[in-house]
């Protein structure tokens, strides 16, 4: 099993004296960053999609076997709800493959209001390319029925595992030959961490699920107070 663990985003000042030296300018974070974990997870693209030439640099900037995962637009999981999918899903891949071979997955997050519709969610998946690993984390209830997982699984996408307060909020599916963590926000002090003992069992979880030789992400998307740069740190020792 390959591990790649990481943070939902780099650039939280918070993180300077905790993951960045005090005199580490802004504008040498990313590389710091890539110094010390092997993917990091592109949230704010769900605010505002980077220009490919953003995306360009940032590959520039970290080193050859470093993974970044892209998180959709809200364009198309919250405005157009994976309706009419083509044109955004297009554009979201002609921006993020300006990272060449360090773009990773593309994560779905779907708004929580959003009910259950397989068909509309295969469609969606059919407009990115087979070589294109993507994650979904839905958040409606009524997603969890033996068609949504079909469709995940006919489509070779990954369930995004999703943990709040330290407990799954999705079913642990494995609907891939690959696996993708989101960890939202612990129970541990100081808030929002999460305690060693969630971090073991979610580990076990892993481990039980992955075989050598396949693929695991893992991002915590938990980053005031620098909870994130610790937890990935203990998250990613646990697995190895």
């Amino acid at each position: 099993m390959t591990v790649f663990v990481g943070t939902s985003g780099w650039q939280y000042k918070d993180w300077r004296g905790v993951l960045y030296p005090s005199g580490c300018p802004m504008r040498l974070w990313l590389e710091e960053y890539a110094g010390q974990f092997s993917t990091v997870e592109i949230n704010n693209a769900f605010y505002r999609l980077p220009a490919r030439e953003t995306f360009a640099s940032w590959r520039g900037r970290v080193p050859r076997d470093f993974v970044v995962a892209v998180k959709a637009s809200r364009f198309l999981t919250h405005i157009k709800r994976l309706r009419e999918p083509e044109e955004p899903v297009h554009r979201l891949l002609a921006h993020a493959e300006g990272l060449g071979s360090r773009l990773g997955p593309v994560l779905l997050q779907l708004p929580p209001t959003l009910r259950a519709d397989p068909d509309l969610l295969d469609a969606c998946l059919a407009c990115f390319p087979s070589s294109t690993r993507v994650a979904v984390e839905p958040r409606h209830e009524s997603w969890w029925t033996p068609r949504t997982r079909g469709v995940l699984e006919s489509r070779g996408a990954a369930l995004c595992w999703a943990d709040v307060r330290a407990r799954p909020v999705t079913p642990l599916w494995r609907t891939a030959d690959w696996g993708y963590v989101r960890f939202h926000e612990g129970r541990a002090k100081e808030w929002p961490r999460y305690g060693r003992r969630s971090l073991e069992t979610w580990a076990g979880r892993v481990r039980d699920t992955w075989a050598e030789g396949e693929d695991v992400y893992a991002y915590f998307n938990n980053d005031p107070n620098g909870a994130a740069v610790e937890n990935a740190r203990t998250f990613e020792k646990l697995l190895r």
